[in-house]
């Protein structure tokens, strides 16, 4: 790989992965929390919503999290029938209430009824320790979402909302949340707050921007925006940094969106 790239991309990525960067993106959202679980469940939300123009993805998200009275953890191990009155009318682009409930009902499962301490297991109870990347996370996080034996009258419009490599998506949005939960804090961006997956198997969150810079530079061949192109993008980006390959997620989207790359 041309070391004057890796020098480059370097140098973008460190530019753009600034506290500053916060202010405007959906990773806003779960910087509002301290508490573990908070974090988890503003994020998971954040990027789930994440499509659209980012202020109106802040600003759907604002609402969700006024409904919750801004406590998600607290309201997802507490909710009754009647706290769901503020959001029947909820909606951004086409996520609406019915799928809403249904994420309140996969995540009172995981954190109350399973008893889980962290949303990380949902992902990292489908893949081995010395998995290339997070596929098998991912598919097993979609399977798990809609189990018919725990959630037998789920809505299937929802399936849309969540995606799964195992139906060829590239999964933008997932990847774009663990990247958050799993990149090291160091820069005051990412959290770092999940272990059990390493930087080095994180999947580059690969949308129309990072998509078109990726192939100026000559790091995508491949034509669709799928699962195999967001591989062989992290896979030439392991060439810079094999440790860290979605840091530069920073510097494609920064030349992309800022630089109009």
């Amino acid at each position: 790989m041309d070391s004057g790239l890796k020098e480059f991309l370097d140098k973008k990525a460190a530019q753009y992965e600034q506290a500053g960067f916060i202010k405007d993106d959906p990773i806003c959202i779960p910087h509002r929390f301290t508490k573990k679980q908070d974090i988890e469940i503003a994020g998971f939300f954040a990027a789930i919503l994440a499509w659209g123009n980012r202020k109106s993805i802040i600003n759907s998200c604002d609402r969700l999290l006024h409904g919750m009275d801004h406590a998600p953890y607290d309201f997802i191990m507490n909710f009754e029938e009647s706290d769901l009155r503020p959001f029947v009318n909820f909606a951004h682009r086409t996520f609406n209430a019915t799928d809403l409930f249904h994420f309140f009902d996969f995540l009172r499962w995981h954190y109350r009824d399973r008893g889980a301490a962290t949303l990380e297991t949902a992902f990292t109870a489908f893949m081995q320790k010395d998995d290339e990347n997070v596929e098998q996370a991912l598919t097993g996080f979609h399977y798990s979402f809609f189990n018919e034996k725990l959630f037998p009258d789920f809505p299937r419009r929802t399936v849309k909302h969540i995606a799964s490599p195992a139906k060829k998506s590239a999964c933008k949005r997932l990847n774009m949340f663990l990247r958050w939960m799993v990149r090291s804090n160091k820069k005051g961006v990412d959290f770092g707050i999940w272990k059990n997956i390493q930087p080095s198997q994180l999947v580059c969150p690969l949308d129309v921007h990072v998509e078109r810079v990726a192939k100026h530079f000559q790091l995508l061949q491949r034509i669709p925006n799928d699962w195999q192109a967001a591989v062989e993008l992290t896979r030439n980006l392991k060439q810079l940094d094999a440790k860290d390959p979605v840091k530069y997620d920073f510097a494609l989207f920064g030349l992309g969106v800022i630089e109009k790359y």
